[in-house]
Parts: C-alpha cells; structure tokens; sequence
C-alpha cells in the first residue's frame, strides 16, 4: 500500500506494493504505471527516479470506533513492482511485487501509529527522525509514527534493511 501524502510529495507515505512506500500521491494507489521524481536531497542525495509498475492486489480494511471514526485500518497483499533509478548516471535498481501487511492506528490529533511487516520502503526527508534523506527498504518490520503533518519518526526495526541510495551510488 502507498501512504499518500500532497505535503509530503510537494516538498519533497506505507508502502506497498512491492513494498509500502512514504511519501508518494494517491494516483500511486492506482493500478496504472506511475512515475515519480524526488529531487536531490529528497529521497537520495541525488535525483531519484521512481517507477511504480502495476499488477498489486491489496486489501484495506476500516475499523471504527462507537462513533463511526475510523481509529485504525489493515492494508494487505501483493504489492506492485518498483524500479529504483540514480537520475544522475543511470543505475537503476528493479524489485517484484511482494507481500506485506500494514496496520495504522490513528489518533484524534491527527498523528498515528504504523507498524508494517514483509516488504516495506521507507522514504524519510529532512524533516523526519532520522533526518533524511535516506530511502530503505525494510524486509521483516519497521514501526513509526507520524504527526499530523506527515513527519515521520522511525520507532523500531527487527529484519534486514536495504540502502536503495548506497545501492544506486
């Protein structure tokens, strides 16, 4: 599943699909190709290209509380296949569609809770603890939270991690 995020796409989020993925607009969440570009400093030190392929089944489910607020969501499945490029010399890294399952717990403030399992990119900017830019791909679980305004602070990790930038350097 992708996290969509205008804010975040326009200065600069849980995938999935081949992996959640930060950071990328709701059209990502479509089953069209999609292309996106994170300018130096972003996503990478440098340019990084971003094409999302499609063929992923996902499903979401809401949960509410007595209210009828939706208070937490389960996103699940098969993601889409990602392609990683260094706008600045070509390299280009490519992965499949794997499996994931995210859960979101929201908060009234806006602020909420993620903890992603199985195949799951993390794209943090500046603006996130820790400070990006830094693209990892996470293969186990990976927890943050995220303000109201779409900051995201990692909270824990257990698995292997993946440096998508030191691998297209």
């Amino acid at each position: 599943m992708f996290i969509a995020s205008r804010r975040r796409l326009g200065v600069a989020a849980l995938l999935a699909a081949a992996f959640s993925v930060v950071a990328l607009p709701s059209a990502a969440l479509a089953a069209e190709p999609y292309d996106a570009q994170f300018p130096a400093g972003q996503a990478c030190s440098f340019e990084l290209g971003l094409n999302i392929t499609s063929g992923g089944n996902m499903v979401e489910r809401e949960f509410t509380d007595r209210e009828g607020n939706v208070v937490r969501t389960l996103t699940a499945g098969k993601g889409f296949g990602l392609t990683f490029t260094n706008v600045d010399t070509g390299a280009a890294l490519s992965s499949r569609s794997n499996g994931f399952a995210t859960r979101t717990v929201l908060n009234p403030d806006g602020s909420s809770t993620v903890t992603s399992t199985g195949h799951t990119l993390v794209i943090l900017f500046p603006t996130d603890v820790p400070a990006g830019p830094s693209t990892t791909l996470y293969v186990g679980r990976v927890t943050y939270t995220s303000t109201a305004t779409n900051d995201f602070t990692i909270t824990g990790s257990s698995g292997r991690t993946i440096d998508v930038c030191r691998e297209l350097t």
